[in-house]
């Protein structure tokens, strides 16, 4: 993969480089928020390493620049924040995920090649994560091979998930993505369809599809 770093600790920066470089990847590393940005609305790179508290710009005004953009490279965010507030904002920012310091390298590179696949996939005409299947042009649903009846809305919920494998997704993305803008949507709302949804997705003994990450949101397969 070709991969932007943007990380202000060049100390850090370096590792990452050099860890990254000997799994293969191509490389680029910036040290300040403006270049970062700058170097991310390239075409080339298959994901980005964004820290988030950078000189210039954060990495949370990055992120909403390159999505207000269009630009849609996944973004796996580092931060040496520890609360929940700061991570969902990442999240809601439009961070495919995220990952705090100080943290194992292998960990980095292994979330950097989930969100890869995650966009690569997005853009068959099937999406396949795990055993489930989503024609995008019949809506059809499959798992393990038998058809899962859903309704529109829990179609649009499914096809949300599939396209974001494995990362946190929050309720305020779904609602954000699924909904008209400013239309007032009940609180739990999106809490609802999501139990609807993992209820017929579920198999007996299959693993379950939807786990919850609690104070955060929800993550498939």
């Amino acid at each position: 993969m070709n991969i932007l770093v943007v990380e202000d600790d060049v100390r850090l920066a370096s590792v990452v480089k050099r860890g990254l470089a000997k799994n293969g990847h191509v490389v680029d590393v910036v040290n300040d928020g403006r270049s970062g940005e700058q170097f991310a609305q390239e075409p080339r790179y298959d994901a980005i390493v964004l820290d988030v508290m950078l000189p210039g710009v954060d990495g949370i005004a990055i992120t909403r620049s390159l999505r207000r953009k269009g630009i849609s490279t996944p973004i796996l965010m580092l931060t040496a924040r520890d609360t929940v507030e700061d991570t969902i904002a990442g999240l809601d920012a439009g961070a495919n995920d995220y990952l705090r310091k100080p943290f194992v390298f292998g960990e980095l590179d292994a979330r950097l090649r989930a969100i890869a696949r995650g966009a690569a996939s997005a853009t068959a005409n099937v999406l396949r994560v795990a055993d489930v299947t989503l024609n995008l042009e019949t809506r059809k649903v499959e798992r393990d091979g038998e058809p899962i009846d859903l309704t529109l809305r829990e179609t649009a919920f499914l096809e949300y998930f599939m396209r974001h494998p494995s990362q946190i997704v929050t309720r305020a993305m779904l609602e954000d993505a699924l909904w008209e803008h400013g239309r007032y949507i009940e609180s739990n709302v999106a809490e609802v369809y999501v139990s609807r949804l993992r209820g017929k997705l579920r198999i007996d003994g299959r693993p379950e599809l939807i786990s919850t990450c609690r104070g955060f949101g929800y993550r498939f397969a």
